[in-house]
């Protein structure tokens, strides 16, 4: 059975536990059909375009 040869220091055992809590930013990218930032893999809310087609009626019709 694997026992620990020494004592896991506060420090080094928060930080491997801190890893599970961090917080990301959001990733954008500009919409190539109209230009607005959207989220990677979702369709476009100003739109309606994913993929180069319309997937959704666009939020605000213009």
């Amino acid at each position: 059975m694997a026992v620990p040869k020494r004592r896991t220091s506060r420090s080094k055992r928060n930080m491997r536990r801190a890893n599970h809590d961090k917080v990301i930013a959001v990733q954008l990218i500009a919409c190539p059909n109209c230009g607005e930032p959207v989220t990677p893999h979702r369709a476009c809310a100003a739109c309606g375009h994913y993929k180069g087609r319309e997937v959704t009626t666009a939020k605000n019709a213009k």
